[in-house]
């Protein structure tokens, strides 16, 4: 029995997932480094957890037609940022900014974007900062720049936004004012709660 061809535009869509794959792999060492080093020298790690996710062929050519663009592998990486996407999840506020900082330390990482809805939070509550960087992925016949999107939250703020998404789809994005006023009160709920939990660290931080 001969083995089943996939049509070549299929081929084409799958390498391209793959150099993206390839970069979340690039990122996640580096995060993983830096958080072992962080401990080592400061004995906290500013990374509670790291999810990490790569776009389905079909979810980046709904995004394409969404925005107006013709299908292709070239527009999905001239206007697809978010293709490969990593989630950094921290203990306090003041882990996000210390990873934003490492990051950006690293020689190989070119920041693109940055978008601080800590400081600046969307009207509907929802609190992230956000990157855009691209780093080099090293193939056998080149070397690729490649665009991942990092998102970098506390647990509070992640919790409030796996909420928010649910609800999102459950009423089809026509969310009733009722829900959405709640969301907003957990937000500043939230709000509160980080800067109390960062009040308590930084007090526990003078008992040595």
């Amino acid at each position: 029995m001969e083995p089943i061809k996939m049509p070549k535009y299929a081929v084409e869509w799958n390498n391209l997932l793959l150099i993206y794959k390839f970069a979340l792999s690039e990122v996640n060492t580096k995060l993983n480094i830096l958080n072992d080093e962080f401990q080592f020298i400061h004995s906290h790690n500013p990374i509670e957890h790291i999810k990490s996710r790569v776009k389905t062929t079909d979810s980046i050519v709904s995004k394409l037609k969404r925005k107006g663009h013709e299908v292709s592998l070239e527009n999905a990486q001239k206007y697809i940022h978010d293709i490969a996407g990593i989630r950094i999840i921290c203990s306090f506020t003041s882990d996000i900014y210390t990873i934003y900082e490492l990051i950006e330390k690293q020689s190989d990482v070119n920041i693109i974007q940055i978008k601080d809805y800590i400081k600046n939070p969307k009207p509907n509550g929802y609190q992230s900062l956000h990157l855009i960087v691209e780093i080099p992925v090293f193939l056998s016949d080149r070397t690729a720049p490649v665009k991942v999107e990092i998102q970098i939250r506390t647990i509070a703020m992640d919790f409030w936004a796996s909420l928010e998404h649910k609800i999102f789809y459950k009423f089809n994005k026509f969310v009733p004012e009722g829900i959405t006023e709640q969301l907003k009160e957990c937000a500043d709920v939230i709000t509160h709660l980080d800067y109390r939990m960062l009040d308590i660290k930084n007090k526990m931080a003078q008992y040595k």
